[in-house]
């Protein structure tokens, strides 16, 4: 055939198939971007409100992998048979030139609209996308020879690569997911408390109770051999609920004794009787244990505080439902409690923290990278660092920063300064 031929009727004809299979090309390219990008979370959303598709959306997206590779053989099957026809009806117009045209034509009709201009409206109106194509999609990858012979070009890649491909993929790192929180809050698709919360329920899963509980220095205890009027007057004074029952010392725990057992035994004029006939049973955990499996255990036993053990079985400290709800939403403040500021901007910069505050919500504070170790605190670090029982004034620098022990209670390091030191 010559340059410059007259099209023939099986040109036309031809011609009219190559513009079918473009336009079925641009609605599988939106699907597979639409599709691929609705979370199971949104998918639900769409179905319990109702909308049109909301149903077919959330039983792909429940289990995409039963539709996603199908949908890319039936992508690969089209594009493959269009660019054969597009050649070949060049090559028919156009006679030797007819390859270059077709190639120009694949890829500036091709890419340009069947693929990135789908594609990019999918990105921008995802879910209109999918509630459009998730019923036709639904369908054609119900279809029993399409699904049989992808799973067959499956298995074969699966023979060819090592590891016979992922059972229960894809997974997304804890990185990945704060990555996507940052990313909605910047869009002002969550604000910054929810962004927040999100890293928090995420480092939640990694914290273990050592991180989080009372250690034994901060105790409150009384002894078993107490009266009820004398244990009823601590707790009033302190504020509490419960306080561990000790037998022969802080590394006997014996009970948990209750407000609300005591003011039952003072109302039955039991003043005077020990407490040890009112304590209840105490919950023991390891200091290694995870937050996220106590706080489970708590809420299956239904208990509200737990004491610490250390690995020789000595008393550690205690841990309360409170303090694994603070890890998650931050501090809780009654109208009651009087505590110093966990931290507290100083001028010029520096910052006053409490020594007990946690190394990841120091590095959150100063927007730096304070070493962890063997030490979970900052006053764990200052001390560990020092090498020595601190005394007020004892300085240290760590990785760019000057810690300074400002207030020391006993031996015990309560208030810390942190500065940034001046690159020379």
């Amino acid at each position: 055939m010559i340059f410059g031929s007259t099209a023939t009727t099986t040109d036309v004809v031809m011609i009219g198939v190559i513009v079918v299979l473009l336009v079925i090309t641009a609605f599988l390219a939106l699907a597979e971007t639409g599709l691929t990008r609705m979370s199971r979370a949104k998918a639900v959303g769409l179905e319990e409100s109702g909308r049109k598709g909301g149903l077919a959306v959330l039983r792909l997206v429940t289990r995409p992998e039963e539709f996603l590779n199908p949908l890319l053989l039936v992508i690969l099957v089209v594009q493959s048979i269009q660019t054969a026809l597009t050649t070949l009806v060049s090559e028919r117009l156009f006679g030797g030139a007819g390859v270059v045209v077709g190639l120009f034509f694949n890829i500036l009709i091709v890419f340009v609209l069947c693929e990135a201009a789908p594609k990019t409206w999918a990105v921008q109106h995802s879910e209109s996308s999918a509630l459009a194509t998730a019923r036709p999609v639904y369908t054609i990858t119900r279809f029993w020879p399409l699904r049989m012979v992808s799973r067959m070009l499956i298995g074969l890649t699966n023979v060819i690569l090592p590891g016979k491909g992922l059972k229960q993929g894809p997974f997304v790192s804890e990185e990945e997911l704060l990555a996507v929180a940052d990313e909605a809050r910047e869009s002002e698709t969550i604000d910054a408390s929810e962004a927040a919360l999100i890293k928090e329920i995420i480092d939640f899963g990694d914290t273990i109770v050592r991180e989080v509980m009372v250690p034994r220095t901060d105790m409150i205890s009384v002894q078993s051999d107490f009266r009820v009027a004398d244990v009823m007057e601590i707790v009033l004074l302190n504020g509490y609920s419960r306080v561990p029952v000790s037998g022969e010392g802080i590394d006997d725990i014996v009970g948990v004794a209750y407000a609300k057992d005591l003011m039952r035994a003072e109302r039955d004029d039991q003043e005077s009787a020990e407490v040890a006939k009112y304590m209840r049973l105490a919950h023991f955990v390891p200091e290694t244990k995870r937050v996220a499996d106590l706080l489970r255990e708590m809420q299956g036993e239904k208990f509200h505080m737990a004491i610490v053990i250390d690995e020789y079985g000595g008393t550690s400290g205690l841990v309360t439902l409170e303090d694994l709800i603070e890890e998650l939403v931050g501090e809780i403040v009654d109208e009651y409690d009087v505590e110093d500021p966990r931290v507290e901007p100083l001028p010029g910069g520096d910052v006053r923290v409490d020594g007990r505050l946690s190394i990841d919500e120091a590095n959150e504070v100063l927007g730096g990278e304070l070493p962890e170790g063997d030490w979970d605190t900052v006053g764990g670090l200052l001390f560990s660092t020092l090498g020595k029982v601190a005394v007020e004034g004892d300085e240290v620098d760590v990785d760019g920063y000057r810690l300074r022990a400002d207030k020391i209670q006993g031996r015990r390091i309560t208030r810390v300064r942190i500065s940034q030191r001046a690159s020379s």
